[in-house]
């Protein structure tokens, strides 16, 4: 994303990484020190600004309170983070998989 960007375009961004630590930790109900440990655990990465401050896209807002559901429900953070990984897998195999069934049962030169 560069500079020149409209800021409207940015915002729309669900990888747009528009939200401070705290925002973030706030925004999901945790505290900092579990979006670090979200971080640790390789869960999200988040980017940093010049500063060298942590910023949170909407994207991994979505994965850290998804996290945060499982660990408040008793299972341990690395175990919450290996079962957001496979279902974010899953999902997207699902997607694709569904993108080939359409394409396989387009008629030839339907560009739809």
């Amino acid at each position: 994303m560069t500079a020149d960007t409209p800021l409207s375009g940015r915002l729309d961004d669900d990888d747009y990484p528009a939200y401070t630590m705290g925002r973030a930790a706030e925004m999901i109900g945790a505290t900092p020190g579990f979006l670090r440990a979200l971080g640790d655990a390789r869960l999200i990465t988040p980017l940093r600004s010049e500063g060298g401050h942590r910023r949170y896209s909407r994207y991994q807002l979505r994965i850290a309170a998804r996290a945060r559901e499982l660990v408040d429900q008793g299972t341990p953070i690395e175990a919450a983070c290996r079962i957001v990984i496979l279902e974010d897998q899953l999902e997207e195999a699902q997607r694709l998989n569904e993108q080939y069934r359409r394409a396989a049962t387009e008629p030839p030169g339907d560009t739809g």
